[in-house]
């Protein structure tokens, strides 16, 4: 009987050493793949950070991963400073640190640097002066239509870009006016990677430990066992799209019909459909694009983009278009 004993606390310990030294060669392995890609950006103190947002003190946004501060280097430099919230495991911080350091377009934002000292997980951007997209859309300092098409075609192509021409492809995960940044010029500048997904080119899909993103941008296969793909953020996209045509959220209400609930958007959706399948197309988009405009709006543009709008956000994710179809469309109508 003790000889059984013996051996199952010999298992034991055996299984605890070999637990133990797997997950720190795991750590390691991170560790390592950090530093290499650490080494691409400039190092800061936590101090330095701390003096350059003076504690940390003006919030200019907050997305799922952090909040976001504005801060000023030594060389008056102004920059973009997020403080991760949950450090414990650092993973976050890993895949936006990860995912920035493979990309580069002019429609996506910029890593200055980072800070990874103690329990500290800060990112260093570029500061994008006329803030997020949701401050400029569903405020009383609106944009005009102009800046609303213009940013439309800017994040198109910044999808687009992580879609398509990275050598690993990039899902966002996250597609919505808070992580919509709009430059001096307003042009728009995609943020917030803290949830975005490297895959393989030709790859199927990615599985998923959680689902990711935001309520209301969510595209339905999340709520599914399908395989994630980029026509999540081809989705996310759409909503996007018809709230800067409706100058709306139409992402977080509920109408109620009866006993029926329908969110906003499947009911805009709904309607905006049976209206597509008219002949005078050009006649009805009054009612649907921002009052605020006075009229003042390109009809070709606004019915284009409503078409665009409706088609990322079917259910079936495969009658979505790619975003290299819509940036195509997009500019084909630009002049107009």
């Amino acid at each position: 009987m003790s000889r059984g004993i013996g051996v199952v606390e010999a298992l034991v310990i055996f299984l605890g050493w070999w637990i133990f030294f797997k997950k720190n060669a795991i750590l390691t392995n991170l560790e390592e793949g950090y530093r290499m890609v650490s080494s691409q950006f400039r190092g800061f103190t936590y101090q330095e950070l701390v003096k350059a947002t003076q504690n940390f003190k003006e919030e200019i946004g907050r997305g799922g991963s952090g909040t976001v501060y504005k801060g000023v280097l030594e060389d008056e430099r102004v920059v973009a400073v997020k403080r991760l919230g949950d450090v414990s495991e650092g993973g976050e911080f890993w895949a936006e640190v990860s995912t920035i350091s493979k990309i580069n377009h002019m429609n996506l934002v910029r890593m200055w640097g980072l800070c990874s000292q103690k329990q500290h997980r800060i990112i260093v951007y570029e500061y994008v002066e006329n803030l997020s997209l949701d401050q400029r859309l569903f405020s009383s300092s609106f944009l005009q239509w102009k800046e609303r098409f213009k940013v439309a075609i800017g994040v198109a192509k910044g999808l687009a870009y992580l879609h398509h021409e990275c050598l690993e492809w990039v899902i966002h995960c996250d597609v919505k006016p808070e992580n919509i940044l709009l430059d001096e010029s307003f042009e728009p500048k995609i943020a917030d990677f803290g949830l975005a997904k490297l895959t393989q080119r030709g790859g199927q899909g990615s599985e998923f430990t959680r689902i990711r993103g935001t309520k209301g941008y969510m595209a339905p296969e999340w709520a599914s066992n399908l395989p994630i793909t980029a026509k999540v953020d081809v989705y996310s996209y759409g909503v996007l799209v018809l709230e800067m045509a409706r100058g709306i959220r139409l992402s977080n209400m509920i109408m109620q019909e009866g006993e029926k609930e329908e969110s906003e958007l499947m009911r805009f959706v709904r309607i905006t459909k049976t209206k597509l399948q008219g002949e005078e197309m050009e006649s009805w988009i009054e009612e649907i694009i921002d009052s605020r405009l006075g009229g003042l709006f390109s009809r070709k543009q606004a019915v284009k983009l409503v078409e665009i709008g409706v088609s990322c956000v079917e259910e079936d994710r495969n009658k979505r278009p790619t975003m290299g179809s819509v940036v195509q469309v997009l500019i084909d109508c630009e002049s107009e």
